[in-house]
């Protein structure tokens, strides 16, 4: 389908075969996490896709560290490539990611992936929802561990916004915020310490890049949407969100789209923890 994007068909088949024709051996990720209920494995041991290794997000994929570090920091690469390993990869692997909701939480592993350097990360186009209308089968328990894989990782292979960044960026580029726009506006804030956005920042719901289905729009609509909002081809694009892993579901779009986004990991968890750093309310960027 895609470099990115994978069909339920296209995983059966590379299942059954043990690789995919255009990449290498297949290893399959199950990351469901939910705002509201962040642990996914009661859901997993219900029924994931045969051979899927469970991802705790909150654990596996982010760090923990003080506040204005963000809610979600990025993790010690040492720490990615020991659990990385654990779920069997090697290097040279084509690895697919999903959830069951719209690829909105499996999308920080194909971003984190990817940012360590694995090359070939996608993710399953319409998520568990796909495979199980496609009549495939799940099974319920702990998939068998797989062997150790023996992934090398090293942090880079994706631009990133660090803080310090940040504000100098949306002054003289296109920055987007993944949010509700609710939450954009500074109308609700459920979560973080202070409510709004940063000054300059452009709201682009991330649910707006999928459909009812959950499948990605096609690149060409992805394209209209993110030029609608400013991003001109060629384009310096940025992106944050509460804590940075819908902002990774924009960043899939935004690839599909033909840009090289650079996700600012802490998002607004970590900006509105610093008090001397600006906020801004309402609809529009300032």
């Amino acid at each position: 389908m895609s470099d990115v994007l994978v069909t339920a068909t296209e995983l059966h088949d590379a299942l059954a075969a043990g690789r995919f024709a255009d990449g290498g051996p297949v290893r399959v990720l199950d990351v469901r996490w939910r705002l509201d209920r962040p642990d996914g494995r009661p859901e997993y041991l219900a029924g994931h896709i045969p051979g899927a290794q469970y991802v705790d997000l909150d654990h596996d994929l982010a760090a923990h560290g003080e506040p204005t570090e963000g809610r979600h920091p990025i993790p010690p690469v040492e720490a990615l490539q020991e659990v990385a390993r654990r779920w069997g990869i090697d290097d040279g692997d084509t690895v697919v990611v999903y959830d069951d909701l719209k690829n909105l939480s499996s999308a920080r592993a194909w971003w984190l992936l990817r940012y360590a350097g694995v090359a070939d990360v996608r993710l399953l186009d319409g998520s568990l929802r796909a495979w199980t209308d496609a009549g495939f089968e799940v099974e319920s328990g702990d998939a068998v561990a797989p062997a150790p894989g023996s992934v090398t990782l090293a942090y880079g292979a994706l631009p990133v916004l660090p803080l310090e960044d940040v504000a100098g960026f949306a002054d003289g580029s296109l920055l987007l915020d993944a949010r509700a726009g609710e939450r954009y506006r500074g109308e609700v804030e459920p979560i973080d310490p202070r409510a709004g956005h940063v000054p300059g920042a452009v709201s682009a719901p991330t649910t707006e890049n999928v459909g009812a289905d959950g499948r990605f729009h096609d690149p060409e609509a992805l394209r209209e949407r993110f030029a609608a909002l400013g991003a001109t081809p060629g384009a310096e694009v940025g992106v944050y969100c509460g804590s940075g892993v819908t902002a990774a579901h924009q960043a899939v779009a935004l690839t599909l789209a033909g840009f090289t986004p650079r996700v600012f990991p802490g998002s607004w968890s970590q900006w509105s923890n610093h008090p001397e750093l600006p906020v801004a309310t309402g609809p529009e960027p300032r």
